[in-house]
């Protein structure tokens, strides 16, 4: 059987559209009740939120034996606020694993309690070459030495807390979405890109006037990037489970910005042999660009399923992204790849 088509363009609109949403893990309704309508419009699917803000997709396939999920996560890095210093800068606690130095001087929304958004950039405390003269690249980037600097008249904390911002607001760093000779270059793909494409396999599905060869569900988590996301919401009756989150590109790795990939091990150890040969096998069967490669230091919503207790087999597969938790950047052909994947395991 060919795999139904599906919408590029429109599928990068989207993906730009969820980039652009703040979604620090915590802070996630906006992002999820963008894929909710979006995933309402498919034909008798039933949708529901999890206690925790989970977004899950039950799309009845043409039969009901053991039913199969994929998993991606709209929850991004972020941070919130740890301490409203006395000169009216914010210190900050990291929401997900990343270095300092890959978010300074980024531009920053500080949500309140209110409702109200402030904006700001995040910088070093000895940040002017004209004043701290070698401080400025032998300052260690950590907690202690970061700040945000708002867009607001404010030099001590009383101002700054008459803003409305205190501790535990939520802050969100720019994505900077830039789609350039088919790249798209943002932060945040990871795994953004990865929730465009489950939602545009199953739009095709269904454009196609067909379903998925068993009932499936979608699982839109939003607690991944610090660990337990998919770890609730995935239903009893499935037994096998595909985590689509990007690929980690670099020094070392067979992945690369242009392919889908398949993991087989990350940090947790190895994937499910046999789900991972049959993801491997469609691959083949219908000539989707792919690689094969081992992630060091990583983890998936497949992988905190199993730590919860799940009895499933987990495959991971995703589009290359270089500079993964930093400014990253991936390919349309990558995305595309990924997206035929999901269609192909849908179908077959």
């Amino acid at each position: 059987m060919k795999l139904p088509e599906f919408d590029s363009d429109e599928m990068i609109e989207f993906l730009t559209r969820l980039l652009n949403i703040p979604s620090p893990t915590g802070f996630t309704d906006r992002a999820i009740a963008l894929c909710e309508e979006s995933l309402s419009q498919l034909p008798d699917v039933s949708l529901h939120r999890t206690n925790k803000g989970a977004l899950v997709v039950t799309i009845p396939g043409e039969s009901d034996a053991p039913w199969r999920a994929l998993t991606a996560h709209v929850d991004t890095l972020g941070a919130m606020v740890k301490e409203v210093k006395s000169n009216g800068r914010l210190k900050l606690s990291k929401l997900g694993g990343f270095a300092w130095n890959t978010v300074e001087g980024e531009g920053v929304t500080v949500f309140t309690r209110s409702g109200d958004v402030v904006r700001g950039s995040l910088l070093v405390t000895k940040p002017s070459a004209h004043v701290h003269g070698q401080d400025v690249s032998k300052t260690e980037r950590k907690d202690d030495t970061m700040e945000v600097r708002l867009d607001a008249r404010t030099t001590n904390a009383d101002e700054t807390r008459e803003l409305g911002i205190n501790v535990g607001d939520f802050v969100a760093f720019d994505p900077r979405v830039e789609v350039n000779n088919g790249f798209v270059r943002s932060r945040h793909l990871d795994d953004k890109a990865c929730v465009a494409n489950i939602i545009y396999a199953a739009k095709a599905l269904a454009d196609a006037g067909l379903k998925p060869k068993v009932t499936t569900v979608l699982h839109i988590s939003n607690y991944e990037e610090v660990g337990h996301g998919a770890a609730a919401g995935i239903p009893p009756q499935v037994t096998e489970l595909v985590s689509v989150d990007m690929a980690a590109v670099g020094e070392g790795q067979a992945s690369d910005e242009f392919h889908a990939t398949l993991c087989v091990k990350d940090s947790g150890g190895p994937y499910h042999y046999g789900l991972s040969q049959r993801m491997r096998e469609l691959a083949e069967q219908y000539e989707i660009p792919h690689k094969v490669d081992i992630y060091p230091y990583y983890g998936s919503d497949g992988e905190a399923f199993w730590r919860a207790g799940g009895d499933v087999a987990v495959a991971l597969i995703g589009p290359g992204v270089d500079a993964s938790h930093n400014y990253e950047r991936t390919h349309t052909e990558a995305l595309n790849a990924t997206t035929q994947w999901c269609l192909a395991y849908l179908l077959n």
